[in-house]
């Protein structure tokens, strides 16, 4: 298999990921300017309503991301049987991860909400989004499955198309089902959680029936669910779990980091929402190439081509940060018409302003932060990757904790902690990788 980590391959990689964002993160921006027209109260309690639900999803993305590292492995090894093996024995964990997931949610998240949330509208909004989004986990842990399988054979393109599909998908019923559009109820921030529902559910049957359509499942033999494996489904979930673990924990924390925002009342909670949406366009360049650093990396071990992966990771943070901070400069020619797009309220717009500008400086670190720390993954060295996560998000929430209880801050000061987020990854990413013994890591 002939070695390729040029600009051009890293691109071909990255960018349908990079254009897959960009979808799904549509489907972010419709529901919060959508929500944000129906009220403060809605768009709080769709944020924290929204991070409960990713709070379970990051469960199956950490075992999908184990499972996309050794796809990519098999993939540089050349071994194709292994890889539909690998994918089915994975299928066999993610199903009951995703009822269990749908257990805790249905059962659990009015309780968990009722004592952590302080205002009792949120609260009751937050527990009626979450009773029509419950039902799209499911569909949203199969397209952790299939995405985890298109990255890992560097067939990205798929992705853009399904999540392009899914975004049209909510956007139109977000439209029809928040304001009671063409015949439809207004329903208003139910109808948000509906229609996101709905979309995931589109989106899988689309990637499902592309996958047949192209015969992946007879070039990679899926769907073969021959005899249990059990030396294979160990291996794959003791490279896993501790990303399961960091990934849960990681936005635990961020969800955590909410519930302390809405201490400083509902409008800090408002504006915490419209910049959790801004935060992920600036974050869209990010993703892709950190899932192109930790494909290639792992690739590059399969070939046996360990002395490449420096160049490969100068040549990802060169185009991940030209990718953000040109975003960055375009938001900040015109900060008013960005937040515009989120709110009509004049004073809710005045207040969001200066914390878009420490987001945009805090974005520039995380990119640096996630391709190192993506890097370190794409090792195979998920323990070490675990401990620098959880190094990270202690420092991370001790210092929101600290702001937020023993100094009379407000809500920009309190979004500093991203930078210091990054900071830290991308410093521990690094030192790690430039010291450590990742080149000894065991074969996965």
């Amino acid at each position: 298999m002939e070695l390729n980590i040029s600009y051009k391959r890293i691109w071909h990689i990255a960018y349908p990921i990079i254009i897959g964002s960009v979808a799904q993160n549509l489907i972010n921006v419709t529901d919060t300017a959508f929500l944000g027209r129906v009220g403060a109260v809605a768009l709080g309690a769709s944020a924290l309503g929204g991070m409960f639900y990713f709070v379970l999803i990051m469960l199956g993305m950490g075992f999908g991301t184990g499972t996309q590292i050794i796809i990519a492995r098999r993939f540089g090894e050349g071994s194709k049987h292994l890889i539909g093996k690998t994918f089915d024995h994975s299928l066999y964990f993610m199903l009951p991860l995703s009822l269990l997931a749908f257990l805790i949610l249905y059962f659990l998240s009015a309780p968990i909400l009722r004592l952590v949330v302080s205002s009792d509208a949120i609260y009751e909004a937050s527990v009626r989004f979450l009773d029509y989004r419950v039902y799209g986990i499911f569909f949203a842990f199969g397209q952790v499955l299939y995405r985890s399988f298109y990255i890992g054979i560097a067939r990205t393109q798929v992705i853009t198309w399904s999540t392009l599909v899914m975004a049209l998908v909510n956007i139109v019923l977000d439209y029809a089902l928040i304001f009671g559009h063409w015949g439809f109820p207004e329903m208003g921030i139910e109808g948000a959680a509906l229609a996101s529902t709905i979309a995931e559910i589109v989106a899988l049957v689309y990637l499902v029936v592309y996958t047949h359509y192209r015969q992946h499942q007879k070039n990679y033999k899926l769907y073969q669910f021959r005899i249990w494996d059990k030396l294979l489904f160990v291996r794959n979930f003791k490279l896993a779990y501790p990303i399961m673990l960091q990934n849960f924990l990681s936005l635990t924390v961020w969800f955590a980091f909410f519930l302390l925002v809405e201490k400083l009342g509902e409008q800090s909670l408002a504006i915490s929402n419209i910049i959790r949406s801004v935060y992920i366009v600036l974050m869209i360049p990010i993703w892709g190439f950190a899932s192109a650093a930790n494909s290639m990396v792992s690739y590059l071990i399969g070939m046996r081509r360990q002395d490449m992966i420096f160049v490969l990771i100068k040549r990802i943070l060169l185009m991940a940060t030209g990718g953000v901070l040109l975003i960055v400069l375009i938001g900040m020619i015109s900060p008013t018409t960005i937040i515009g797009i989120y709110t009509n309220d004049q004073d809710l717009l005045l207040h969001t302003i200066p914390v878009l500008y420490v987001v945009n400086l805090s974005s520039l670190a995380l990119s640096f932060g996630f391709v190192l720390f993506n890097s370190v993954l794409g090792t195979g060295k998920t323990n070490v990757s675990f401990l620098i996560e959880m190094m990270v998000l202690s420092m991370y929430i001790l210092y929101v904790f600290t702001l937020v209880n023993f100094f009379k801050v407000t809500v920009v000061e309190v979004w500093t902690a991203e930078l210091v987020y990054g900071t830290m990854m991308a410093s521990l990413s690094y030192l790690y990788l430039k010291k450590g013994k990742w080149t000894e890591a065991e074969a996965v």
